[in-house]
C-alpha cells in the first residue's frame, strides 16, 4: 500500500509539472493568435501598444473557462486513473 502511495505521489509530481507546462503553451498559443487578430484589424496600429495589451488581457480573461483549457486538466486525471484501473485489473482479477 505504501508503495501505491509512493507511486501516486510521483506521478502527481510529474503530472504537475507537464500540467504547469502545457497550460503555458497553451496561453501563448491562444496570446500570439490575439494579437495577430489585433494587427490583422488594426493594420496601421499594429505592433506593441498600449491599446493591444489592453485587449490580449481583456481576451484571454475568459480563456480557463474554454475547452481547450479544461482539456489540459485531463493530464492530471488520466495517468491516475490509468494506474488505478491496471492496479485493480491485475490485482483482483
Amino acid at each position: 500500500m505504501i508503495a501505491f502511495l509512493r507511486l501516486i505521489g510521483m506521478v502527481l509530481a510529474v503530472e504537475l509539472i507537464f500540467y504547469a507546462l502545457i497550460s503555458i503553451y497553451i496561453r501563448s498559443l491562444r496570446r500570439e493568435e490575439l494579437e495577430k487578430e489585433w494587427d490583422r484589424r488594426h493594420p496601421e496600429r499594429a505592433g506593441p501598444s498600449p491599446e493591444r495589451a489592453e485587449f490580449v488581457r481583456r481576451s484571454m480573461v475568459g480563456f480557463g473557462k474554454t475547452l481547450r483549457a479544461r482539456l489540459v486538466g485531463l493530464v492530471l486525471v488520466l495517468p491516475v486513473v490509468a494506474i488505478i484501473v491496471i492496479i485493480v485489473f491485475v490485482n483482483y482479477n
